[in-house]
């Protein structure tokens, strides 16, 4: 990609110079690369306020309260993990901050999630059905509030920053579902 990237910007200077407008080039690089610092920092401080709100509730315990409160979907989705109530705990957190939008702060959490599942399968250099279940909720994970969405939209100037609502519950749930329905149907059909 950064290839592709790098030959765009080259082809540019270069459609600049011949066409003689080459201080249109240099003024759209340096107002883009303002408007990119601005997007940088809007997402920033939102990464930051909601990856810190995870770091309390899981030092406050909250880790526990969130693996009972989704215990039933998590113990349906992992049922190998009922007696690692602190990797369910992980879980659940990756979960909530997935559905809370956070995509930023999700990935922490379902890197040690990641890992706790890789520790206990023993198997190095092989998923277990538990780890491609998470791996395929985070790819398609349903998000309730699409906080970083509508971070970008609001960053872009957007009047209805969550006006998005609607479609991205519909699509996520969607594709939710078809996913990990099939991670489960071809789990099983694995073992047979």
């Amino acid at each position: 990609m950064k290839y592709v990237i790098a030959a765009m910007a080259l082809l540019a200077v270069i459609s600049g110079a011949f066409s003689g407008r080459m201080d249109a080039v240099n003024n759209a690089a340096l107002e883009e690369g303002n408007r990119a610092i601005t997007t940088v920092l809007v997402l920033a401080g939102s990464i930051c306020l909601w990856s810190g709100l995870m770091e309390v509730a899981q030092a406050a315990g909250v880790t526990r309260w969130i693996a009972r409160l989704m215990g039933p979907v998590v113990r349906r989705l992992f049922p190998g993990l009922k007696e690692d109530p602190d990797t369910l705990g992980v879980i659940s957190l990756n979960m909530t901050a997935n559905l809370l939008g956070l995509g930023n702060a999700a990935t922490p959490l379902g890197l040690d999630a990641m890992e706790r599942l890789r520790l206990r399968s023993g198997e190095k250099g092989t998923a277990s059905d538990e780890m491609i279940t998470l791996v395929v909720m985070n790819t398609c994970s349903i998000q309730l509030i699409p906080s970083t969405v509508a971070a970008l939209r609001l960053a872009a100037g957007s009047v209805d920053a969550m006006g998005i609502l609607l479609p991205v519950l519909t699509a996520s749930a969607a594709s939710l579902i078809v996913a990990v329905g099939l991670s489960k149907v071809l789990s099983r059909r694995g073992r047979v």
